[in-house]
């Protein structure tokens, strides 16, 4: 496993703490996407249904018992413990406008016909637009708690290292995952204007990062 990869994996395990700790903290899960945490969740457990069946290392089935777990404790408290505090109002993106293109793609684009191989695509897939009911949100209501950007800032830096994870790989191993570059990079994309504001108003001190309301 190469630097870029591990950070990565850091990136994304911080900032699922962050968010979890956000909501424990404060008893609440205002201005937090409930449908964006469940297509999350929804990603994670299509990709690591090999959990019991194929062993890669130690590291590789504790991240995945991890990520499963979290994604979980995350759902359960946004629609569960904190469910009072949760803002369906403006939690109200289309989520079938991203299953439907997605689970198309799973069976046109794959490396095999087969339930695991098919699963696994479609988790790639869904993981470069999970994000987008959260933006949408974010956009909806004009601004974003700073603990929930830094939420974004860490998924998106997850992304852009894995990115890197990617061509290093290429160009020590001649290793390319077409399915996971090129959706990998979709995602990044989503994140581009984020970043911007991420650094300009929410790293000069906001307490809140407002948005562009939407026409």
């Amino acid at each position: 496993m190469n630097v870029f990869r591990l950070a990565g994996d850091v990136s994304h395990l911080v900032a699922i703490v962050i968010l979890l700790g956000k909501i424990w903290k404060s008893k609440s899960c205002a201005g937090i996407s409930g449908k964006s945490q469940v297509l999350f969740a929804l990603v994670f457990s299509t990709r690591y249904l090999d959990l019991f069946t194929v062993f890669i290392s130690p590291y590789n089935t504790v991240m995945k018992v991890v990520f499963l777990a979290l994604s979980y404790a995350t759902v359960y408290m946004i629609y569960m413990r904190f469910r009072s505090s949760y803002d369906c109002e403006n939690d109200t993106f289309r989520v079938e406008f991203l299953l439907v293109p997605v689970i198309g793609l799973s069976f046109l684009e794959n490396y095999a016909l087969t339930p695991l191989e098919i699963l696994w695509t479609f988790s790639i897939f869904l993981e470069s637009v999970a994000i987008m009911p959260q933006l949408f949100m974010i956009t909806k209501t004009g601004e974003a708690e700073s603990i929930t950007t830094h939420y974004l800032f860490f998924l998106g830096l997850y992304r852009a290292l894995y990115i890197a994870n990617w061509v290093w790989r290429y160009h020590t191993e001649g290793f390319f995952d077409q399915i996971a570059v090129v959706s990998g990079v979709v995602q990044t994309i989503f994140y581009c204007d984020f970043f911007y504001l991420y650094v300009t108003k929410v790293l000069r001190g906001r307490a809140k990062m407002s948005l562009p309301m939407p026409i």
